[in-house]
């Protein structure tokens, strides 16, 4: 449950930044008749990434363990991806975020069609709904569909609603770029064990050699070896005998580290390597030095406290790897 709720709160709340941009960047332009199409794109958005949980969830039932397997370990690749992708590439998209969202605002506004600002909130949050549905699906998936996963993504998404409406009416104060700095760091951590439960899944359904196929190392009594004499498709350790794989120690570890009490090698090495690479690029780029925001981007009157409030916040939040906020001039 916690887990799933971090991943809802700081996904949640980088989407709802977003619309915040949006939002109050219409209303200083005294725009607000053309909200009811901002929103209606926003909420197809959502309804989207409903959609896809939906198809995930009840389609899978229709295959064969086979195919679940199958489906389960690509779609969870797709996600280590997104993540992977999205963590890296909102550091170098922060500091234009908002003028990206308000050059595509600009756009629809002169093109005069309904569709136009439809568009702009659909793309704006479609992007965030569809990268949490698959994370969240894929960890529900590896915690054998736990009520509690659920709620606590609902939880997160909630929280991340509400957070996100005080923050753009200045009612509450969040350091942002620190938040989503230790959240990149956790999103790090949680996409290893993502991309190990993967390969778990693969390995079951036979596409990726591991202990459930042929080229599983054996004993004399044809059990699959462990330890160094399993290398490399064998298991790297089985701890079962300590920690019951349905117990609650080893649903928090694998929710937060993607530690299992059995694992193959594969598994370990995919871990170790996502960690060791990922990871030291993620650390590295904390290390950069970020520009302070200027004088200019302090609000100077209470009317204009929510649009900057909320635009620095969100390019702050789309910098999730940068430890110092950015500029929101």
């Amino acid at each position: 449950m916690l887990a799933t709720f971090l991943i809802g709160l700081r996904e949640g709340l980088e989407a709802a930044l977003v619309v915040g941009i949006l939002v109050a960047y219409l209303k200083r332009l005294d725009r607000k008749d053309v909200l009811p199409r901002l929103w209606t794109g926003v909420g197809a958005a959502v309804l989207l990434a409903l959609v896809i949980g939906a198809v995930l969830t009840f389609g899978a039932y229709a295959l064969t363990f086979q195919g679940q397997e199958i489906i389960g370990g690509t779609l969870s690749l797709v996600t280590v991806g997104m993540v992977t992708w999205m963590i890296f590439w909102m550091r170098k998209a922060g500091r234009t975020m908002k003028a990206t969202l308000q050059g595509g605002v600009d756009r629809a506004l002169e093109a005069g069609t309904v569709w136009a600002l439809v568009l702009v909130g659909f793309v704006s949050v479609a992007r965030e709904g569809v990268e949490t549905t698959l994370l969240l699906w894929s960890m529900v998936q590896s915690f054998g569909d736990a009520p509690s996963a659920i709620l606590g993504a609902a939880l997160g998404l909630v929280v991340a609603v509400l957070a996100g409406w005080l923050l753009a009416r200045g009612a509450v104060r969040l350091d942002l770029s620190r938040f989503f700095t230790w959240t990149g760091g956790f999103l790090v951590v949680i996409a290893a064990g993502v991309l190990a439960y993967a390969l778990s899944d693969l390995q079951e359904a036979g596409v990726v050699p591991g202990p459930f196929t042929a080229a599983a190392p054996l004993d004399a009594a044809g059990s699959v070896l462990v330890g160094w004499g399993g290398l490399p498709f064998g298991w790297a350790f089985d701890v079962t005998a300590v920690i019951r794989p349905d117990s609650a120690l080893a649903v928090l570890l694998q929710a937060t580290v993607g530690f299992m009490p059995r694992m193959s090698w594969l598994q370990v090495i995919a871990w170790v390597l996502y960690i060791a690479i990922v990871g030291t690029l993620f650390v590295r780029g904390l290390r950069r030095p970020a520009p302070r925001p200027t004088s200019s981007s302090v609000p100077a009157s209470s009317s204009s406290a929510m649009p900057v409030t909320t635009e620095s916040a969100a390019t702050r939040a789309a910098s999730t790897a940068s430890p110092t906020p950015e500029g929101a001039s």
